[in-house]
């Protein structure tokens, strides 16, 4: 469990979302007992209600791991988005094009190779949606490349903002994580102070954080 919710909530939560099915289990099979980190499932079954919702045509995720959630992604768009997504594990990445393979989504998923935030910086065309699950100890360096890249009307959903409760609680940190949790903790402060931002930080999963640019009508 994530630490983050009594037990019992997120059993009865993850009880209501009905299982995938078809190639989509096999992968998310696949993870559970290889111990590959991808998205809970409540917080799944959230990044598909958003994506249905906002329709984005352009997507960038911060993390592919084996593809699952920008399989996730594409499929809960609606609306045959191109995918960019970034990851600089070589065997994630093996396993990703081979998932991606399956759905025959080569051509609309991107995957690019290398650290995150190099890649983000040679980034420059727009994103109606940016899904941030890379490196938890970085996203306070993410964010200012993430708001360039980002649509006016754009979304950025942060995954792991809660990090197993620790953000919220200092009596959990364990030592060898202080400097994540201080650097997360920084990225919080930033998307939840900002003037020009409105944020919400949903404790589901491990913890989600939703951005959005504040409407001139909204300041």
């Amino acid at each position: 469990m994530s630490g983050i919710t009594y037990d019992y909530m997120e059993e009865y939560i993850r009880g209501l979302i009905p299982d995938k099915q078809g190639i989509l289990k096999d992968i998310e099979n696949f993870a559970v007992e290889n111990g590959v980190p991808i998205v809970q499932k409540e917080t799944g079954k959230f990044l598909e209600f958003m994506v249905s919702i906002k329709k984005p045509l352009r997507i960038l995720e911060l993390g592919t791991a084996i593809g699952f959630s920008s399989i996730l992604m594409y499929e809960a768009a609606g609306t045959n988005p191109d995918i960019v997504t970034i990851e600089r594990d070589e065997k994630m990445i093996e396993l990703a094009r081979l998932n991606l393979e399956k759905f025959n989504l080569q051509e609309k998923i991107e995957i690019k190779e290398g650290d995150c935030l190099e890649v983000l910086e040679n980034l420059d065309e727009p994103f109606d949606l940016i899904f941030m699950d890379a490196g938890k100890g970085h996203y306070n360096h993410f964010l200012p490349h993430c708001l360039r890249l980002l649509k006016k009307d754009g979304i950025i959903i942060a995954d792991n903002v809660l990090f197993r409760g620790m953000i919220a609680s200092n009596d959990l940190v364990k030592r060898r994580k202080i400097t994540i949790v201080k650097r997360m903790r920084t990225y919080l402060d930033m998307v939840s102070n900002d003037k020009d931002l409105i944020t919400s930080v949903i404790p589901m999963g491990d913890g989600i954080a939703v951005t959005k640019r504040r409407e001139k009508s909204e300041k």
